[in-house]
């Protein structure tokens, strides 16, 4: 309320001072479960009717929120009053016209999300870097009037609070997050707006007729430069041209504002290396990895380990590089809009994504499941993934533990013998023990022997299929119709079959061990061959 005014949102009832923080800005769906941060801001889109919104205010409260923003107008009757004060959940209107997308991306850039855990962040000027909106007041409160810094295309970045007391253009232009096209028009063929990038000083200018309704109040204006490259401009709606000491005020902050911006362009990729070192850290346990997760924030929560992997390598290497990195954007964007406290971080060739969940141990896996199964069908065709999920951990020393579990379902989805591309480890339990048994006798170098490599060494002297007849009996549990029925043969010669490859192989068929063993050998021979 501080830093927006009343400009984008209002306060209809409730204490906004009551809660200590903005723990993550969520976006409320009635038919998803509910799972919130801690102090989370909940957008509560398409949340209308009042008893609605009395019912979800005390919902929140049970889980800890801060705040739930609708769309206003909405009149507090005594019912949303009371629900608001026993929650401790304000209420706030979001004004007609702006998005909730452009409410979710201003929030998230003023609280720094409040989900980033406490990497250290790199001030400019006694403020965080990037943080432009801090910036706005700050240079607001130099000149003493509503700030809006914007770049070359006259889209806004930031703005300062006191937006409320402007004109209709500046309101128009802050709920557009662009200046209202006329204006800008009208800045362009004036040749205000050229007047403003040459100039090295502020540039007063004077109310512009922009239509019959709407006259803007004076305008004073700052070119934004690194070196000869224009970046953009500070706009402050003035009632009388500045001072010297406010013309002073607006070039330093002009220089400020320059670093701030040109680190928006570089700090973004620099910070989303340093969390992916700290996700690897975190993943991979030791000494690290305790410190790593309390850096991301995920030290005091139970978590998920994802991990995705493309389900078909391209032959081009470029072109898996190119697919690869576009999963891990759109995976890094899908989960900051459902789940904005996840980590996500590209580890050899594998991503993955740590999920801070509630609940207990089955449910927090099966929202993990939904989650990733939402984001498989967000790509679509053309960027098919297998997502294998880790179990539910408490700390984060464990994060290790749930993401060998991770690793172990994508291996088997890829060896592509379940026909899943989501799974558990639980739901490729078998897939997985078969694979890692070859695993370990191809180490320990064991070679075929017993009565299924007998057995295997007689087919393929006399064209036989004495092992298809095993296998095709053990399937069906010693079903002799069945069995023959399976492999397309009559059940006296299935039969004359069974009695041969016993007197072959040696095999006892009526010892439930050595049944088990040759099941087992067959399974591990088709993981093998």
């Amino acid at each position: 309320m501080e830093d927006l005014g009343s400009t984008l949102v209002e306060l209809v009832c409730g204490d906004p001072a009551g809660s200590p923080e903005i723990g993550g800005v969520v976006i409320y769906d009635p038919r998803d479960e509910l799972a919130l941060p801690h102090c989370a801001l909940v957008l509560g889109v398409g949340v209308h009717d009042r008893a609605q919104i009395a019912g979800l205010l005390s919902q929140l409260g049970e889980h800890g929120a801060s705040a739930l923003i609708v769309r206003a107008p909405v009149r507090a009757d005594s019912v949303i009053k009371e629900a608001s004060r026993r929650s401790g959940v304000a209420l706030l209107g979001l004004a007609p016209g702006a998005s909730w997308d452009q409410l979710a991306a201003m929030i998230r850039s003023l609280v720094d999300d409040g989900d980033r855990g406490e990497i250290e962040r790199e001030t400019l000027g006694g403020l965080p870097s990037g943080d432009l909106f801090a910036l706005a007041n700050a240079v607001s409160a130099l000149v003493g009037a509503p700030v809006t810094i914007e770049d070359r295309g006259c889209r806004v970045l930031a703005f300062s609070g006191g937006q409320e007391e402007t004109d209709p253009s500046r309101i128009a232009t802050i709920l557009g997050r662009k200046v209202p096209a006329r204006l800008a028009r009208s800045l362009e063929e004036g040749g205000i707006l050229h007047e403003v990038y040459r100039s090295r000083q502020p540039v007063y200018i004077e109310a512009l007729p922009v239509d019959e309704s709407v006259l803007s109040t004076p305008r004073a204006a700052m070119v934004v430069r690194a070196g000869d490259e224009v970046l953009g401009s500070i706009w402050a709606a003035v009632q009388a041209p500045l001072s010297g000491e406010q013309c002073a005020a607006l070039r330093d902050a002009a220089k400020l504002v320059a670093l701030h911006m040109m680190w928006l362009r570089t700090g973004s990729d620099v910070e989303r290396r340093l969390r992916a070192g700290l996700v690897g850290t975190a993943l991979e346990g030791g000494s690290g990895a305790a410190e790593a997760a309390r850096r991301l924030g995920l030290a005091a929560h139970s978590c998920v380990v994802l991990a995705f992997a493309l389900a078909a390598v391209p032959g081009d290497e470029a072109q898996y590089i190119a697919e690869r990195q576009q999963v891990v954007d759109a995976l890094a964007l899908h989960l900051g809009a459902v789940h904005p406290r996840a980590a996500t971080a590209l580890v050899g060739d594998v991503i993955y994504a740590v999920l801070p969940v509630p609940g207990d141990d089955e449910a927090a896996e099966d929202r993990a499941v939904r989650i990733a199964a939402d984001f498989r069908n967000r790509l679509g065709d053309r960027l098919s993934v297998l997502v294998g999920v880790g179990p539910s951990t408490l700390g984060s020393t464990s994060l290790s533990r749930s993401r060998a579990g991770a690793d172990r379902a994508l291996r088997a989805l890829r060896e592509g013998r379940s026909g899943r591309t989501v799974a558990r480890t639980c739901d490729v339990l078998n897939e997985i023990l078969l694979l890692e048994m070859a695993e370990l006798i191809a180490e320990h170098g064991d070679t075929p022997a017993g009565p299924v490599a007998r057995l295997r060494a007689y087919d393929s002297t006399h064209n036989t299929h004495l092992v298809e007849t095993l296998d095709a009996w053990l399937d069906a549990f010693g079903d002799i119709p069945a069995a023959a029925n399976e492999i397309f043969v009559h059940p006296n010669t299935f039969r004359y079959r069974l009695r041969r490859l016993a007197e072959i192989s040696g095999l006892d068929i009526g010892d439930p061990e050595a049944r088990f063993a040759a099941m087992l050998q067959l399974r591990l021979w088709r993981h093998t061959s």
